[in-house]
């Protein structure tokens, strides 16, 4: 791929097409050879024929593999599997329930296709052994955990979550969650965007579930108000403890905490607002720049989330239609793009993690024709407390 130019002449409408097409394709690029191809595209496409027919959009369609459990989704109380006192060999304490007076820190990750890409559990080994060696929490908390998977990776999944779980030193609880059952409940909310934020049909980032952190406030229940979610491809090097307590640290009106994105990916997304707009911030490197998102580590504040009008007008789709038209937006990466999309006009949204708390691993743009402003996006200073090994870059041994 030649490296592309960042700073066009403006050029004619034929050239402008082009351009777009191009940078798009380098977007598509960098996810795809850099990423396992996980699709839920089909999912998509039974539901919306499903509601095309008649059927509501949480009706289980011919075809379409029923819940592990019902309601895991919905995550009512009690459904999902914990594990308890005496699964497995866990220590005494560990898996048991502290009772309903604990306070439970709740942390989301998504385990899917794993029984056809080995890597993947390879990830969430080296991600709940991390964190749990590294864990220490107060006195009357609980670690919640949530993985959403399809019924392979669960059966999968759920033995090598209990092995790295042997040797945690605090409380904790397991939930499984059925990724049909989420897609479903999400699809009505997020069906626009995966036309505005996705790469089209059969993509890896094209399924509701991609874009489950920007409307979680509206499928779980009232009682669970923050959660963490947090990519496979993370390594935890502090307490994520420390994690939750940057909740405390959002001011009025913030609903969720997110880092800045480290490589120049939206400098190149936001070409054409830059070239019409010289003298913007659109895409420029921190401090001062507006870099854009990644959403490999999520602080959500469901409870903000849910009360905050501004918040939930952008959910709208022709609200967000306008914006991606104003910025002359077409994303391929999910969630990210659109927080990213509504970050540069309404920073008070966000509150901005550290650097550190997702440091981000990936230089596929260093070698893609940035070499020359790459460090500017990422560089990142201070003690790293989780490693985000994005574009399958190994991470670095302790």
């Amino acid at each position: 791929m030649a490296p592309c130019v960042r700073r066009p002449l403006l050029p004619p409408r034929s050239a402008q097409a082009a351009l777009l097409c191009a940078a798009a394709l380098a977007v598509c690029a960098f996810y795809y050879l850099g990423s396992e191809r996980h699709s839920f595209s089909s999912n998509s496409r039974r539901i919306k024929l499903g509601r095309a027919g008649g059927q509501g959009a949480g009706a289980q369609e011919p075809g379409v593999e029923a819940s592990l459990r019902p309601g895991v989704g919905a995550l009512q109380p009690g459904v999902g599997a914990s594990l308890g006192p005496g699964v497995g060999a866990l220590q005494p304490g560990v898996g048991a329930s502290l009772g309903p007076g604990a306070q439970q820190l709740h942390v989301l990750m998504m385990l899917t296709k794993a029984d056809t890409n080995p890597a993947l559990r390879a990830r969430l080994a080296v991600a709940v052994r991390s964190m749990a060696e590294r864990a220490e929490l107060r006195d009357g908390e609980q670690l919640h955990l949530h993985l959403v998977t399809d019924p392979a990776s669960r059966r999968l999944g759920e033995p090598l979550v209990r092995e790295q779980l042997r040797a945690a030193a605090f409380h904790c609880q397991v939930t499984f969650h059925d990724v049909d059952t989420m897609t479903h409940e999400l699809f009505p909310v997020v069906e626009p965007m995966q036309q505005l934020f996705s790469a089209g049909a059969g993509s890896y980032y094209s399924d509701s579930i991609f874009f489950l952190s920007v409307a979680m406030h509206r499928i779980m229940p009232a009682e669970l108000t923050h959660i963490v979610q947090l990519d496979l491809d993370v390594k935890y090097m502090s307490n994520i403890r420390e994690l939750f307590d940057e909740f405390d640290k959002f001011q009025p009106g913030a609903v969720l905490g997110i880092a800045r994105e480290m490589q120049p990916v939206y400098r190149h997304t936001f070409w054409q607002y830059r070239q019409e707009n010289p003298q913007t911030k659109v895409g420029d490197p921190p401090p001062d720049g507006l870099p854009g998102f990644n959403s490999g580590v999520l602080l959500l504040n469901l409870q903000a989330m849910r009360q905050s009008a501004l918040y939930n007008q952008l959910l709208d789709a022709e609200k967000v239609r306008k914006l991606a038209d104003k910025y002359h937006f077409k994303g391929h990466l999910g969630d990210q793009d659109f927080f990213t999309l509504i970050g540069m006009e309404h920073m008070e949204l966000f509150h901005v993690l550290p650097c550190t708390y997702n440091r981000q691993l990936c230089t596929w743009w260093r070698d893609h024709g940035y070499s020359d402003i790459f460090h500017l996006y990422f560089k990142c200073d201070g003690k790293v407390k989780i490693y985000h090994g994005n574009c399958n870059t190994p991470i670095p041994d302790e």
